[in-house]
């Protein structure tokens, strides 16, 4: 039987395009680790879904994964089954243009290939401690970015 995982994933950016963060927690039985990156110069978009990557990443073994994320660009695209129509599309829109952030969908496939997984809808900055930590985290990795690069 595989580990069951939980995930809650975020991304910020300060402007959008701009510097960004992405910030996760994982948490196995007892067990809660948290994540965080930042970019220079990227999109709230690329952040959710850098999110998630990172904290699928992560895992060493394959596990049964439950990820929550407030992103609605993430759930819908595993919900509407937009990833299905875009690969069998050739990585095309509906209106015939290129996917965005395709590089990143194929990672974010390519991490979750060995994992069943589930993509959990949650309000974002509301009263959900999980995605508002993770909120936190993205932010931290913002301010603690730029304000290195000013020292």
């Amino acid at each position: 039987m595989k580990q069951e995982v939980t995930i809650y994933t975020d991304g910020a950016c300060s402007g959008n395009p701009g510097p960004g963060g992405w910030g996760a927690i994982l948490m196995y039985q007892a067990q809660k680790k948290e994540l965080s990156g930042f970019e220079p110069e990227t999109t709230n978009n690329r952040m959710e879904l850098r999110a998630v990557i990172e904290a699928v990443r992560a895992l060493k073994v394959s596990c049964s994964v439950k990820i929550h994320t407030d992103s609605a660009y993430v759930c819908n695209a595993f919900h509407q089954r937009w990833l299905n129509n875009w690969q069998a599309n050739g990585w095309k829109t509906s209106a015939k243009r290129d996917v965005e952030n395709q590089d990143l969908w194929r990672e974010l496939l390519s991490v979750l290939s060995k994992h069943t997984y589930e993509f959990i809808k949650v309000k974002g900055h509301s009263d959900n401690p999980l995605n508002n930590r993770c909120d936190e985290l993205a932010r931290l990795a913002i301010k603690q970015a730029i304000a290195s690069q000013t020292i």
